[in-house]
């Protein structure tokens, strides 16, 4: 299939290399093409692909990351072969396609080929797959991968699997792709880009940090001026690099006036718009995109790049179960992606909106999405595919654990999965609607409440990159789609609402609900979580989850009463979440949208000090009554006094100077003679204690002040030491003299005695305390240290005569022998004579 040498078109660095990979391919079953932009892998490599086989050897799936780039990928082959997209070339994204029984090439977005390989894990017909631009590590793309080596190593071991990267990271790919036979071969082509020349252009003052999807309009309005320098500096059609779909129309605003054709491109737009984008026309082009074009899609006659330096990536609040795109600075192999697409048919330029020393200060690469994302819907694929939490797969990374387990805890929330993480009938159901399975939920249980129409309708708005145009009314959003405000977001909302409407199920006539309380209650459906009710004062409300948000100000979301919360995001170091769009609902239908979270029971918890005993109706976090429960379970009671004790400390207790003393003495036994003497660390003293009867029939905080705690702390010896608490670990040592002279605890693994020197004259060795022998500290006459040990005998024959030589000139009154073992003790000095 591929075009004779010298078709226009054609004569791409890639080209050279076409014979040496389809024999790779032939003779190992997979390879990975190290490709720049501009070399022409994705265009010519699947028609060299599917022309190295027998006429009907099957087609050549190709996957890209996202649709624009599979529409724009299947019109350049075909425009190459001369033919029309759907004939030997088609495609196929979510909501369209364009194939024939002639295709023999297929162009698929990566989330379609995962579609693809659960419903057909053999992928009948299909001869080989070609994973471009796998190196964007999205979630998709790492399913895709592995899924297909599985499908290889168990169902297909003649499908032919080729891995395509613009960037040189290949050897883990490899790795996976190669599997026990050692890594796949790695072919790899140089790409003929031209000279791009760095320009510098950060912004003259300095700008808010952008926090989740707000960038400081101050950058757009850099930004905007930057291009108009572009324009007046040079005279070839600029691309121009922003996070989202927002600042792309912000700055398409700030460029009115400007004599070119300014064009959006983004994932979200109708396709006759993304073709427009990609289309050289007879006017200079501002071409206005996302990460779309950083990469896997070609911009012609571009030879200038404007860069806002930002990309919007998934991030998962784990701890507060929130999940939203963030705008965050684009890693340096990014930044040279992009600046790549000025230098493709000629020397180009690249103007930076930040600094020279800031660009070195960028993350070397991007992370892969599988670290930051929120994986439910990633995790309901492992499930699908019989995998879960990808036992067996050879995933690029292995999924953080702590994000698995909130993703496995909300598909078993949704029915998803069962207790072994095995997919239900029902996640299977939610999978095949093609949404997040949350989304995919609000659509299955709200068309037949409030119909399969208006479901769709709110879900397509909560499943897409819309905008809102400032608005945090889900309502007023919802309405200005329908009624067409902004054209280009309005088809693309209704293609998405016409493919949810179809996978929604048939259901009997709806109730006649208002729009706002059936578009709350299919946001509820879909976040439960995030039901909210206004806290006194209007300003912020608690969500069900127990997560604090704020509330807009007048005319927006804010004011009394209750919220179905459909975004929402935290800034750094702030307690409460920011909602960012939400519809008001009333009480009812909160309640029905998180029915499984509305209890009415029994609470008996420690809060403020003491025992709180009441019956409670709650939804989630959200108290809708409390009544005093006159006679709580005792057992209940226990456990919340024990609570108690771990949430405040040991200092509930009355801790007396014998407790004390007790405690420390237990403390050193532990330390010296190990089992059975009990640890009475804090941790482990609030557990022990907690069984002991004096707290186990507490009922309050006074309760607990009452508790003898030597009696509880000797409650916890075992029968066969309790008696020899006294004989091993005294209280007292009497020393020579016949005083009863404290040891010091503080240190258990260091019992100590402050004794003077002469008191202890007549011991041979230290005693033995605590299973050790016991350090004396011993004192001058004046009660100063003049020596501190634990080896006595040893201290007598060598440390001894140079405390005496200096000792019985200071003191001459009392007693200096030369040999104080045999020496009687005393604790009086000679009289004056």
């Amino acid at each position: 299939m591929l075009p004779p040498a010298g078709t226009p078109g054609t004569d791409l660095p890639v080209r050279a290399v076409l014979g040496e990979l389809t024999g790779v391919l032939a003779d190992r079953g997979a390879a990975v093409l190290v490709a720049p932009p501009g070399t022409g892998k994705t265009t010519l490599v699947p028609l060299a692909l599917a022309g190295a086989g027998p006429d009907d050897g099957g087609t050549v799936l190709v996957a890209e990351p996202r649709r624009v780039a599979a529409r724009a990928a299947a019109r350049r082959m075909a425009a190459l072969l001369g033919e029309r997209v759907g004939d030997r070339v088609g495609f196929s994204v979510r909501g369209e396609s364009r194939r024939s029984a002639a295709t023999r090439v297929e162009v698929v977005t990566t989330g379609l080929l995962v579609r693809r390989l659960q419903a057909d894990p053999e992928l009948s017909g299909v001869a080989a797959v070609v994973l471009d631009e796998c190196h964007e590590r999205h979630l998709d793309t790492d399913l895709a991968l592995a899924f297909t080596l599985d499908a290889r190593a168990a169902l297909r071991p003649d499908l032919r699997l080729l891995a395509m990267s613009a960037t040189a990271r290949s050897a883990a790919v490899a790795d996976l792709l190669g599997g026990d036979g050692g890594p796949a071969p790695v072919v790899e082509t140089r790409g003929a880009l031209f000279d791009v020349e760095p320009v510098w252009c950060p912004p003259p003052a300095t700008v808010a940090a952008a926090h989740g999807t707000r960038v400081d309009p101050r950058l757009l309005d850099h930004l905007a001026a930057v291009v108009r320098r572009a324009l007046a500096e040079t005279g070839d059609d600029v691309l121009v690099f922003l996070p989202g779909a927002g600042e792309i129309a912000a700055v398409e605003r700030r460029l009115a006036g400007a004599d070119v054709d300014v064009r959006p491109l983004h994932g979200r737009l109708p396709a006759a718009v993304q073709d427009a984008a990609l289309t050289a026309g007879p006017r200079r082009r501002v071409v206005l995109a996302t990460d779309v074009a950083e990469s896997s899609l070609t911009v012609p006659g571009v030879r200038v790049v404007v860069d806002a330096g930002l990309a919007r990536v998934p991030r998962a609040d784990l701890a507060r179960g929130l999940g939203t795109l963030v705008t965050v600075r684009v890693s340096r192999s990014s930044a040279v992606q992009r600046a790549g697409r000025a230098g493709r048919e000629g020397p180009g330029r690249v103007y930076r909106c930040w600094s020279a020393a800031e660009h070195d200060r960028l993350p070397a690469h991007p992370e892969p999405e599988v670290r930051t994302a929120e994986l439910s819907a990633f995790a309901l694929e492992l499930a699908c595919w019989g995998a879960p939490g990808g036992a067996g797969l050879a995933l690029p990374d292995t999924p953080p654990a702590a994000a698995m387990t909130v993703a496995d805890q909300t598909l078993g929330e949704l029915g998803a999965v069962d207790g072994e993480g095995r997919v239900t009938a029902r996640g299977r159901a939610l999978t095949a609607v093609g949404a997040h399975p949350r989304l995919a939920r609000a659509l299955l249980d709200g068309a037949p409440r409030v119909g399969r129409r208006r479901a769709a309708e709110v879900v397509a708005v909560l499943s897409g990159d819309l905008p809102t145009h400032g608005s945090d009314d889900l309502v007023a959003v919802w309405r200005a789609l329908a009624a067409g405000t902004d054209r280009a977001a309005t088809a693309r909302w209704r293609e998405e609402v016409a493919r949810l409407e179809r996978a929604a199920p048939a259901a009997p006539a709806p109730r006649g609900l208002p729009d706002d309380l059936a578009a709350g209650l299919v946001v509820g459906l879909a976040h439960p979580g995030w039901l909210a009710r206004s806290r006194p004062g209007g300003r912020t409300a608690l969500m069900a989850s127990g997560t604090g948000v704020e509330l807009p100000g007048p005319g927006g979301a804010g004011g009394p009463g209750w919220w179905a919360v459909a975004a929402a995001d935290r800034a750094p170091g702030r307690r409460d979440a920011r909602l960012r769009l939400a519809v008001a609902v009333d009480e009812a239908t909160a309640l029905e949208a998180a029915a499984d979270r509305h209890t009415d029971a029994p609470e008996v918890v420690w809060r403020d000090g003491d025992v709180r005993a009441a019956r409670v109706e709650r939804l989630g976090a959200i108290v809708l009554a409390e009544r005093p429960l006159p006679d709580p379970d005792p057992a209940a009671v226990a456990a919340a006094v024990a609570e108690g004790l771990r949430r405040e400390g040991l200092a509930l207790l009355r801790w007396t100077p014998a407790a004390d003393s007790l405690r420390q003495r237990l403390a050193a036994a532990h330390a010296g003679l190990g089992e059975p003497w009990p640890a009475v660390d804090d941790d482990a003293l609030r557990n022990a204690l907690g069984g002991t009867t004096a707290v186990a029939t507490a009922r309050s905080r006074a309760d607990l002040r009452r508790i003898d705690v030597v009696a509880a702390l000797r409650q916890l010896l075992p029968w066969e030491v309790a008696g020899r608490l006294d004989e091993l670990v005294p209280e007292r040592v009497v020393v020579a003299t016949g005083a009863a002279v404290r040891i010091d605890y503080t240190d258990p693994d260091v019992p100590t005695l402050s004794v003077r020197v002469q008191e202890v004259f007549g011991w041979a060795a230290s005693p033995v305390v605590a299973g050790r022998a016991l350090r004396l500290q011993l004192l001058s006459p004046a009660r100063r240290v003049v020596a501190t040990t634990a080896d006595l005998a040893g201290f007598w024959s060598t440390g001894w005569p140079a405390v005496r030589s200096e000792m019985r000139g200071r003191y001459p009154r009392h007693p200096w022998p030369e040999d104080p073992a045999s020496a009687r003790a005393t604790n009086r000095a000679a009289r004056r004579t």
